[in-house]
């Protein structure tokens, strides 16, 4: 099934170029320049990826990145930032808020097309998960990317949640920063080894009490408390 791409940049050259590349890939394409289009559309339909333009007009990309993540009918769309920043903090934002992936103006088109391809496969290989993991009064609930303490919902990130995930499905098991690294964003990714201590650190303040549960392994990396 063809999937549908939605392009948000409010330079038309950028969106022309774009489309036409995904196009020639036998993607379906559907084109904004800024940011309310977007949101506006998403209330009734639900693209397969979102190739997100950081600076917009309004509201710009993180802002949109952080909307979506919280949304539960839109959290789990992949995005793809596209931006003329490059620095590290612009980097690490942009995927404490759940983006997928992080490409820099000027890009090759070729390595655009790589990246959209790569975050698909690996949305589609990602198994069905139903299950639920309990710590005393901390619930991860696996299907609904929930997670409660005494009831109460905390409110976290797409990778802040998937990074508690991963850690908690294996109890016990050290993951090091490069694990932890390929599990969330693949080799298809480059990014610095103290992107994870950034997320495992906010993390930790949303959980509270429980922050105990995700102990660091000197020298390695990070486990979850058995």
């Amino acid at each position: 099934m063809t999937k549908l791409i939605a392009i948000v940049d409010d330079e038309p050259d950028i969106v022309e170029l774009i489309a036409h590349h995904l196009k020639k890939e036998n993607y379906k394409v559907k084109e904004f320049y800024d940011g309310e289009s977007l949101l506006s559309y998403l209330k009734t339909n639900l693209p397969d990826l979102i190739i997100l333009d950081l600076m917009l007009p309004e509201i710009d990309g993180l802002e949109i990145c952080r909307i979506l993540k919280r949304d539960e009918r839109t959290a789990s769309i992949p995005i793809i930032m596209l931006t003329a920043k490059g620095t590290e903090t612009d980097k690490v934002v942009g995927l404490e808020l759940g983006a997928d992936d992080y490409i820099v103006k000027p890009f090759s088109p070729r390595e655009l097309i790589a990246r959209v391809k790569a975050v698909l496969r690996r949305i589609e290989a990602k198994p069905h998960k139903t299950k639920i993991i309990k710590r005393n009064d901390l619930i991860i609930d696996l299907l609904k990317y929930k997670v409660t303490i005494k009831g109460k919902e905390i409110n976290l990130t797409t990778t802040e949640f998937k990074l508690l995930s991963i850690l908690a499905e294996r109890p016990g098991w050290v993951f090091s920063r490069n694990k932890l690294l390929d599990k969330l964003w693949g080799e298809d990714k480059i990014v610095l080894d103290r992107t994870i201590d950034v997320h495992i650190t906010q993390l930790r303040k949303k959980l509270g009490e429980y922050s105990k549960l995700i102990k660091s392994v000197r020298g390695i990396g990070y486990k979850f408390g058995e």
